[in-house]
């Protein structure tokens, strides 16, 4: 008999694992990560720094915080306003000293191809100088 009463307590332990969920299993579904690693993406603004090439005139001011959202041709437009460019004058911008984005693109999505040491490095030009 003291067989039987084992192989009973036996099988209610086993019967009962089974049927419960992995105690972990509920709490993975149901939380989510409270502490994320930062990221290039989860800054709101970027820190773009402008050097000017060719003949453009250097601006005082290099460092500036800039929305992800704006668009290259936001800055391009900025730039002409602080350095008081002529509405006929052209401007150019280049990442690496080779690459020029498009107008339309986001610069945090240039920011996050092209960006290093936290920063993204934007030549601008009043003439085509790479590329």
């Amino acid at each position: 008999m003291s067989d039987n009463n084992n192989s009973d307590e036996n099988k209610t332990e086993t019967d009962e694992k089974p049927s419960e969920s992995p105690p972990n299993a509920n709490a993975r579904t149901a939380q989510t990560p409270i502490i994320e690693s930062p990221t290039h993406s989860s800054k709101s603004k970027i820190d773009v720094l402008l050097k000017a090439a060719g003949d453009a005139p250097i601006m005082k001011k290099k460092k500036w915080s800039v929305d992800r959202n704006k668009r290259v041709s936001w800055i391009s437009e900025f730039i002409k306003k602080y350095l008081k460019f002529e509405p006929t004058e052209s401007m150019f911008l280049y990442v690496n000293q080779s690459f020029a984005p498009a107008p339309d693109t986001e610069v945090g999505s240039v920011f996050d191809c092209f960006g290093s040491d936290g920063k993204l490095v934007l030549h601008y030009c009043k003439t085509q100088a790479w590329g």
